[in-house]
């Protein structure tokens, strides 16, 4: 299992701020990961489509969507923010 939690406007959109993820479902990388999630319709495929950006981390590292993800990780999707 992967414990996956959602940031900000994702976790308002959403409805849900945290959730477990069985990995066995050929989901070995972050672009796998979303493609499974957009899989779900609506409001999955809005929030988290191929248009909109969103941040991920692994284990509070920023991932890329090649990075790696494995059983016990934590996954962080999360939208850009800006400072100023």
């Amino acid at each position: 299992m992967i414990d996956i939690l959602y940031f900000a406007r994702l976790r308002e959109s959403l409805g849900v701020a945290r959730e477990q993820l069985d990995v066995s479902q050929d989901i070995d990388s972050i672009a796998d990961l979303l493609t499974h999630l957009r899989a779900r319709g609506e409001p999955w495929s809005r929030t988290l489509g191929e248009g909109e950006t969103v941040l991920t981390a692994v284990n509070q590292e920023i991932a890329r969507p090649d990075t790696r993800i494995k059983d016990g990780d934590e996954i962080a999707i999360f939208p850009p923010v800006t400072g100023g």
